[in-house]
């Protein structure tokens, strides 16, 4: 082997030792879409971030997982006349959601979410225009994705608005999580969804419980579309059945120890 070619071989070795490194000891984060590895019927999944990394931004994806505790969490993109059932299954069961809204949504539907602060649930900030943050790098621009939201939320409920926020279609970089946890921010991903947000193509009740039952796990962070037809019909069941597998149901605050109610 010539002298060049060990020399850049060399080099080539010292960079993946490096990326290796990098990511073994979590001082990084990856840019794009937040996902999840299930390696066990019942056993929290891995995230594409870990639990740690993720605690310096002030972001979460899972609860203490020692704990039978389920966190319900809705993204709200539009009203087609599902939540109002899902408020009255959550009112039924007493168990707290967290419902994360964009701006036409609190505009369309502001005795909705008036209701939802009036029966105890959070509202958290999915940003006015549901944009893909990860392509805001201007500080400034970011800010005003979730300042203009809570100004709104602010003059429709005359409350201001909780500091929990999750990123459009979970779309996240990790400039962005230090950018909302500098504005004070919380965010919150999720440990356990299913195909539930495309209306042309509704899972079935069977297919549901069947996504959602199996990957159940102590600590989950449970993220449903509030949109969903078969969320609407199935929760009563659904919140039924973890109830008799012992699940208590959680509010997203206890994520983050730190912060009260």
């Amino acid at each position: 082997m010539r002298k060049r070619d060990i020399v850049i071989a060399a080099a080539a070795l010292g960079i993946a030792v490096a990326v290796a490194l990098t990511v073994l000891s979590g001082s990084s984060l990856p840019t794009g879409a937040w996902g999840l590895s299930f390696r066990k019927e019942g056993a929290p999944p891995i995230g594409n971030a870990g639990i740690d990394q993720l605690r310096r931004y002030d972001a979460a994806y899972i609860g203490d997982t020692t704990q039978k505790t389920i966190y319900l969490t809705f993204d709200a993109g539009y009203e087609n006349g599902s939540t109002g059932k899902l408020l009255d299954t959550l009112q039924k069961h007493q168990a707290p959601g967290a419902f994360f809204l964009v701006g036409n949504y609190i505009q369309r539907n502001a005795d909705l979410v008036r209701r939802m602060v009036k029966e105890g649930h959070t509202v958290g900030n999915h940003t006015m225009h549901h944009y893909n943050m990860s392509k805001l790098s201007d500080k400034a621009a970011f800010s005003k994705e979730l300042q203009d939201l809570e100004v709104l939320f602010k003059e429709t409920t005359g409350q201001e608005m909780s500091k929990f926020y999750r990123p459009p279609q979970g779309i996240y970089s990790e400039e962005n999580l230090q950018m909302a946890k500098d504005m004070g921010y919380k965010t919150v991903f999720w440990s356990l969804a299913y195909v539930d947000w495309n209306n042309d193509a509704q899972p079935s009740r069977t297919e549901a419980m069947s996504k959602l039952i199996p990957r159940t796990h102590p600590g989950a962070v449970v993220l449903l579309h509030s949109t969903s037809q078969t969320n609407a019909e199935i929760l009563d069941e659904l919140l039924t059945k973890w109830e008799e597998m012992g699940y208590r149901f959680g509010k997203i605050e206890e994520l983050f120890p730190t912060v009260t109610s």
